[in-house]
């Protein structure tokens, strides 16, 4: 990938990571209820979906998905059902606190970093997306298997970047949410019920 596209894909990338999507929402309330280095779990799930979905974007199963009606109703189904069910975590999940420590024990790592990928694999349109944007940036005359390499990982780096700069945002508004916490929790829940409701009927 010649520099010049290189530099125009990093500027579309940062705008792309600062536009608010399920994944920077979930960095948001993790940063919030487990603090910065917690949720680097969640960022590094959500970097690592996002470059699989650059894969499959860029072998053709963007194509696959246009041309199949009922794959594609399908998956936005169960990524819809997965951003419901998150939301339905969140609700329940109890108010942030100014002890890091009491809120870092809530969740493992693990649960974390699981939940950051699956919120990226299970959202149908970054395929679409990405199928219909980065062949502006592939060139035919170059090897494919280098210049996905180069787009999958300048995007999980800004992607990366952005979403530990929303969780230490949130991490330092924790004595605000100390006050008003749970009021938090559920405005995020009902922002993430309402994606996985508004998900499978998007055209």
């Amino acid at each position: 990938m010649a520099l010049d596209t290189w530099l125009i894909y990093l500027a579309a990338m940062i705008g792309l990571s600062l536009t608010p999507g399920p994944n920077s929402l979930l960095a948001l309330t993790h940063g919030a209820l487990y603090g910065r280095r917690k949720t680097l779990f969640t960022v590094a799930g959500g970097a690592i979906g996002f470059s699989i979905v650059i894969a499959l974007s860029l072998f053709g199963i963007g194509a696959l998905l246009q041309a199949s009606t009922t794959l594609f109703m399908a998956l936005k189904i169960i990524g819809g059902a997965y951003l419901v069910w998150l939301g339905i975590q969140l609700w329940r999940a109890p108010a942030p606190s100014a002890d890091t420590g009491e809120q870092a024990s809530y969740r493992s790592g693990g649960s974390l970093f699981r939940q950051g990928l699956l919120s990226a694999l299970t959202n149908p349109k970054a395929v679409l997306f990405f199928a219909a944007f980065l062949p502006q940036f592939i060139d035919p005359e170059r090897e494919l298997l280098i210049q996905f390499v180069v787009m999958a990982t300048t995007f999980a780096l800004t992607e990366f970047v952005t979403e530990v700069f929303i969780a230490s945002f949130a991490q330092r508004t924790r004595s605000w949410l100390a006050r008003s916490g749970k009021r938090f929790n559920r405005i995020c829940a009902s922002l993430f019920v309402l994606l996985g409701g508004w998900l499978p009927l998007a055209r």
